[in-house]
């Protein structure tokens, strides 16, 4: 089981709505829209993108970081880098 697994129908909710956003954003585009009003809909879907991020993120630490850490051994040691790697990839983006 994933630590995201007890909210899956709540991500997949945020998931549908910001693909909505993006199709708005390309609809906006095709119909040559002002190009703040463009940008604006990008800025909201790029916070909506990072707020599932760290959600996930918060749930992966939570789950699966601490269960490895609790169990010991090599696989703490590589779910705590994995995570710090996850957690740069979000930091630069």
């Amino acid at each position: 089981m994933r630590g995201y697994t007890h909210d899956k129908d709540r991500y997949l909710k945020r998931m549908r709505r910001i693909e909505g956003q993006v199709r708005g954003i390309a609809r906006m585009i095709e119909e040559d829209e002002y190009c703040i009003d463009v940008l604006t809909q990008v800025s909201a879907v790029t916070k909506a993108l990072q707020a599932v991020s760290l959600g996930l993120l918060d749930e992966h630490l939570q789950h699966c970081v601490a269960e490895a850490l609790a169990d010991g051994g090599e696989d703490a040691e590589a779910k705590v880098k994995e995570a710090s790697e996850a957690i740069a990839r979000l930091v630069r983006s």
